[in-house]
């Protein structure tokens, strides 16, 4: 029989601690989305700047808790995973601009559009945390598969181009099988037109959304599970990533458009962590026709610290990198990068 592979220490943190996190962060994101509903309006820059501290502050408030509760390497694994899922997160906004234009929504929309889109996201990565924790439990092979996935996907993030005009299927379909008025009705899914009940281009925006959330937890869960198997770490550092990511739409504005090189970032930290789950799935191999169903010894474990300096490292490049591309372009062309770059709290977009 071959030895039981040892399972990573998982972090034993005070119940209070875990149910009094959940549901703090519950009331907040409730208390966000009844602002997005009682006053809907475009954020101003002041506005977004401070909401985007706010998170961010609140999440490493939150690791320090973690440390003084449980312990750094823990503590280091949230930071790191919370870093994981926001870049991760930044590149979803990419897709959201994408579908804002391609459906032209109304600029006062946009903040109810993107908090649905985040509780979509939520829903989906919880799904999948969930499910991720339980094969992860059941069957220590899923590290090699998760991790050849992560591997195929920087790979599609570096060198694929993706054809952005090219419409979700479900949409295309839906566009050939029911009537869509032509303009916006609120965030309403269906109005009257004519004493006929119609859907809205909100429809088209809502599942194109949905679709996007749904791909993206695919490729963020894998991701985290690469730095902690700790389902609520998994979890929280997925809630902090998205808290804050609708402000951060308005704070970047169209300099979202201009980060040319942050994709080859993110691709390079989603390689990474692919080749840590199967140096880990070699580390803890059961397989029986690899390695006779021991583990691969000579396989290194890659610690949390240093997973932690390449995200960083990885994101910091690749973001110097854009802004002093874009700034170069810009005074090519006689300008200054934020003359150049539209922003959406201007006065006219009010």
């Amino acid at each position: 029989m071959p030895n039981s592979p040892e399972r990573p220490h998982v972090l034993q943190l005070p119940a209070w601690f875990e149910i009094g996190s959940l549901v703090v962060l519950t009331l907040i994101l409730v208390a966000d989305l009844l602002l997005v509903v009682k006053r809907p309006h475009v954020p101003s820059f002041r506005e977004s700047t401070l909401w985007v501290v706010f998170y961010v502050a609140l999440a490493l408030i939150f690791a320090l808790l973690m440390y003084l509760l449980g312990d750094a390497e823990h503590a280091g694994q949230f930071i790191a995973g919370w870093l994981t899922e926001y870049s991760l997160s930044i590149d979803n906004l990419f897709v959201f601009v994408i579908i804002m234009a391609r459906f032209a929504v109304p600029k006062k929309l946009q903040q109810e559009v993107l908090m649905v889109g985040i509780i979509l996201a939520l829903i989906f990565r919880g799904i999948f945390i969930l499910l991720g924790a339980q094969l992860i439990e059941n069957f220590s092979w899923i590290f090699y598969i998760f991790g050849v996935w992560l591997v195929y996907t920087a790979y599609q993030q570096a060198f694929v181009e993706h054809d952005d005009d090219k419409e979700n299927l479900i949409v295309r379909i839906l566009r050939k099988r029911v009537k869509i008025s032509d303009d916006y009705d609120g965030i309403k899914i269906r109005t009257v037109i004519g004493g006929h009940r119609v859907f809205t281009p909100i429809l088209f925006v809502f599942i194109a959304i949905g679709t996007t959330d749904l791909l993206f937890a695919l490729d963020s869960i894998p991701a985290i599970f690469g730095i902690t198997q700790s389902p609520f770490i998994v979890f929280t550092a997925n809630v902090f990533a998205l808290m804050g990511l609708r402000q951060l739409y308005f704070l970047l504005g169209g300099l979202l458009e201009r980060l040319e090189y942050l994709k080859y970032g993110i691709a390079f930290i989603l390689a990474f962590i692919g080749v840590k789950l199967v140096l880990h799935a070699m580390h803890v191999n059961e397989l029986p026709f690899i390695n006779g169903g021991e583990p691969i010894e000579w396989a290194p474990e890659i610690s949390t610290w240093m997973s932690l300096g390449v995200i960083v490292a990885a994101m910091a490049v690749a973001t110097v990198a854009s802004v002093i591309k874009a700034n170069v372009d810009a005074k090519r062309r006689g300008h200054t990068l934020m003359e150049e770059v539209p922003h959406f709290t201007d006065d006219d977009a009010r």
